[in-house]
């Protein structure tokens, strides 16, 4: 089994705890759809938040969602002048078998603007 990383983002309407909750918690659930992922195969998460969101940490809806036993890590996005606001990040270290081209990366909504050689 190797190890991979999947990225991910979703731009937030606003900043508020339920709304942070529900769209990083639709965000994950997409990233281990789309890549026929469990629990079991995350290894860690990484979560980084533009400036502009302080209503909650973003790892607390991957909890919510019951990832429970995986480390989970949250930090600041830079801020650039110019940069989409309102976003989270994700990078997640899986195990999988599935070739580094096979991996899905997850941009939903405006976020997919990000990066548009990789976003489905």
């Amino acid at each position: 089994m190797a190890v991979r990383a999947v990225r991910g983002a979703v731009q937030l309407e606003r900043d508020e705890a339920g709304h942070m909750d529900e769209q990083v918690g639709a965000l994950l659930t997409a990233v281990l759809e789309r890549n026929g992922l469990t629990t079991d195969d995350l290894i860690s998460i990484w979560f980084t938040a533009t400036p502009d969101l302080h209503s909650d940490f973003p790892a607390a809806a991957a909890r919510k969602l019951g990832i429970l036993d995986v480390p989970l890590i949250c930090a600041q996005e830079l801020d650039i002048e110019g940069a989409m606001p309102r976003v989270v990040r994700v990078l997640a270290h899986i195990e999988s078998d599935r070739p580094r081209a096979e991996i899905n990366h997850v941009y939903l909504g405006a976020a997919a603007a990000l990066r548009k050689d990789i976003a489905q």
